[in-house]
């Protein structure tokens, strides 16, 4: 579940040009596995660091929330805690972040402290009531 995770190849292979949203689906561990917490501190220490490197990417982040239940499908294994939804103007952008030194050694970490499992999901827009006429 970490950075040696990521699909850089797929994401490489991807015919799209522009903005892309990062969904981030997160189970987060009862206890932080540093022992410095709950899982949800540490990931609260992860985003404090990430969001200024997101920024400075041209990226954004657009809606936090918690995940309260499964609405429509299967139950086992969608079972989430939190969702946040993350605009990066590229591609690019995004795995420039996810593949630098600095989010490997200071940020990952916590974000692998605090998730038990932690999908995000590439997605682009078809459609926006944001978005400017």
């Amino acid at each position: 579940m970490g950075v040696d995770l990521l699909n850089i190849e797929g994401l490489e292979n991807l015919d799209h040009d522009g903005p892309i949203v990062m969904v981030n689906l997160m189970r987060f561990r009862e206890r932080s596995a540093d022992g410095d917490g709950s899982g949800w501190d540490a990931y609260k220490r992860y985003s404090a660091l990430t969001v200024p490197m997101i920024k400075a990417r041209g990226g954004t982040l657009i809606w936090t929330g918690d995940a309260k239940a499964v609405a429509l499908g299967v139950q086992d294994g969608n079972r989430w805690d939190y969702i946040a939804l993350v605009r990066y103007p590229s591609i690019a952008a995004f795995t420039d972040m996810m593949t630098s030194a600095d989010y490997e050694t200071r940020c990952d970490p916590h974000r692998r402290n605090g998730c038990l499992d932690h999908v995000i999901i590439c997605s682009s827009e078809a459609y926006s009531k944001f978005k400017p006429a």
